[in-house]
């Protein structure tokens, strides 16, 4: 879940195993936010001054061999979420604006793709010698790790985290465009939201059945700012009739935003029966 941890298990009496949060590109330290995380951290990734070109050029190479090592050393499962919601207009790496037109060659869906490779290899580490080579096949430049070079095989899940609905909705911004394949994605997640009553249920299916191999997560969810527990109870259903669901975010929010669950009786009332047992 995102949102404070103590508000949290007071208002469901779940300690959940995820922590998220969401950070921008060469945010500092990386071990000390992670620590923060509890058990299974979850950091989202944004880009910052970076254009997907940059990435996938290796001017972020700096900030990933960072990651890479904090995530060898602390051990155990973390999820690294880089560049979520990359089919949503209000991001800075998506390749549309919102009234439909493309921004530019530097946020391309093929540059993407390219980017999110490389952070990928990048964050799974390894022998330099051996990342290189996986570079040069994708057509990209060596790694720029710096001091960082050691590059330590790293046991972490890199989610590839679109919406299910692109928005814009114009064909050249579905999700697929920007999926770099099936050797650079640990984990396929979606986020879903329900605002006004409505939430993406049918492209959260398609999104789900079009990665049979992968894992599948929900990388934020909550009713945005409505008291709706018919939404939280399609949720807990989704996961108990989907097996390869392995992660469920809430977006909980600060107190006054309108993910806050406290200020969702009913909602609240619903997690507690039916998502509450999901980890147990």
């Amino acid at each position: 879940m995102l949102g404070g941890w103590v508000r949290f298990d007071h208002l469901t009496g779940q300690r959940p195993d995820v922590g998220h949060v969401i950070a921008g590109w060469g945010q500092e330290p990386v071990a000390r936010i992670l620590g923060a995380l509890g058990p299974v951290p979850m950091l989202g990734i944004e880009s910052g001054a970076l254009t997907p070109r940059d990435i996938a050029a290796g001017r972020g190479d700096g900030y990933l061999a960072e990651l890479n090592a904090a995530v060898a050393a602390r051990g155990g499962r973390v999820y690294l979420r880089p560049l979520p919601e990359m089919n949503g207009h209000w991001t800075s790496y998506c390749a549309f604006a919102a009234d439909g037109s493309r921004r530019g060659a530097a946020y391309s869906t093929r540059v993407f793709r390219k980017a999110f490779a490389r952070i990928y290899l990048l964050l799974h580490g390894g022998p330099l010698a051996e990342l290189d080579t996986k570079l040069q096949r994708l057509g990209l430049p060596p790694a720029h790790t710096g001091a960082l070079a050691s590059n330590p095989v790293s046991h972490l899940r890199v989610v590839w985290n679109p919406q299910g609905f692109g928005s814009p909705d114009v064909p050249g911004n579905r999700a697929a465009a920007y999926y770099p394949g099936d050797a650079y994605v640990d984990v396929v997640a979606n986020d879903l939201y329900n605002i006004g009553g409505k939430a993406e249920w049918a492209a959260n299916e398609r999104l789900y059945d079009a990665h049979p191999s992968k894992p599948y997560g929900i990388g934020e969810w909550a009713n945005w700012g409505i008291d709706d527990p018919g939404f939280v109870a399609r949720m807990a259903k989704f996961v108990r009739t989907h097996r390869r669901v392995e992660l469920l975010a809430y977006f909980n929010g600060r107190p006054g935003s309108p993910f806050y669950l406290a200020d969702q009786p009913r909602s609240l009332a619903a997690y507690r029966r039916l998502i509450v047992p999901l980890s147990a």
